[in-house]
């Protein structure tokens, strides 16, 4: 719901403040039915996917779980709207959507930093950035969240004037357009709550060496401290021992592959560093409480009746007339 709304609110607030119809937009599903989001609210649509025709630019906003769920007739449309010449964007994890469907080959993409392991997994050819947004001619995907507000108000700023997106950012009591290379997370500062740069530039050094993990001792030595140091580091600001937070970063880095992706399990195991099937589900479960596999059996979608396809909206981005203001 955050992504969908913040991509369609600044298209109407440009309407508001430019006092024209700049933007106009529909809304589809894949049967033309309503769309529950997963905080309860339903969308009204206008179409089913099938009944887009002759858009002047496509978006896709898809949410959790998007590699379980049926695309057929989604993909069929977008490609369809390509070969007409339509842009087409994402939202989100919209971007797997074009992945899957092979439109964004030789173009730069982002997507949420929580599904970016499993998306650089599952389509290791493409050129997916940790970028907030991404706009490579008339592809353009984001993080996801608010991201797509500073894609759509960077998109009006492109199309129309700076002037109109800083009167829309203003409207909306959004302080500032962020760049599209402005990292998606919060620092590690900010997130862990500690300030050591030491210790900071071990963690980071950590989260970068999943697939391949060095010795903590070897980390130490990086960071210009000894073992010793380290621990005490460790124990002092974040109560446990780098070892432990090292496992941590690793099997965290599993679970969203494990959940995100269709990948073999030993495949995951490997990905973040366990020599054996065996050692993995050993350290996953005294982490997370289950094996591996039974975490994921527990997520596999339940289904009565006919399957509806993915909670995904697609809006429409068309410029009118232009107009003297």
């Amino acid at each position: 719901m955050i992504a969908f709304t913040s991509a369609l609110e600044p298209l109407r607030a440009a309407n508001h403040c430019s006092e024209y119809h700049l933007f106009e937009w529909v809304i589809y599903s894949s049967d033309g039915q309503p769309v529950r989001a997963s905080n309860g609210i339903e969308i009204v649509v206008d179409a089913s996917f099938r009944e887009a025709d002759k858009l002047a630019t496509l978006v896709i906003c898809a949410g959790v779980d998007v590699h379980k769920m049926q695309h057929r007739d989604l993909i069929a449309t977008v490609r369809r709207l390509a070969s007409f010449g339509s842009g087409l964007g994402a939202v989100c994890t919209g971007t797997y959507v074009l992945a899957k469907a092979g439109l964004l080959n030789g173009y730069q993409s982002t997507i949420h930093w929580e599904n970016l392991p499993a998306m650089m997994a599952d389509f290791p050819d493409l050129d997916v950035t940790e970028e907030l947004f991404e706009i490579d001619r008339n592809r353009f995907t984001c993080a996801g969240g608010t991201a797509a507000i500073d894609m759509m108000l960077s998109i009006i700023a492109q199309d129309y004037d700076r002037d109109l997106a800083a009167h829309v950012t203003d409207l909306m009591v959004y302080h500032r357009i962020r760049d599209g290379h402005e990292t998606q997370r919060m620092d590690l500062r900010s997130r862990l709550g500690v300030s050591h740069p030491k210790l900071l530039a071990v963690i980071k050094r950590m989260e970068e060496t999943v697939e391949n993990p060095t010795t903590c001792a070897e980390l130490a030595r990086q960071a210009g401290v000894s073992p010793r140091q380290l621990e005490r580091l460790f124990a002092k600001y974040l109560g446990h021992s780098p070892t432990r937070h090292y496992l941590s970063v690793r099997l965290e880095r599993a679970r969203f592959l494990l959940l995100q992706t269709s990948m073999p399990i030993l495949s995951v195991a490997m990905a973040c560093g366990f020599v054996s099937a065996s050692h993995f589900s050993k350290s996953y479960s005294e982490h997370f409480g289950c094996t591996p596999s039974a975490e994921r059996r527990a997520r596999e979608p339940r289904t009565t009746g006919s399957q509806h396809g993915p909670t995904e909206r697609m809006t429409r981005r068309s410029k009118l007339e232009t107009q003297t203001r």
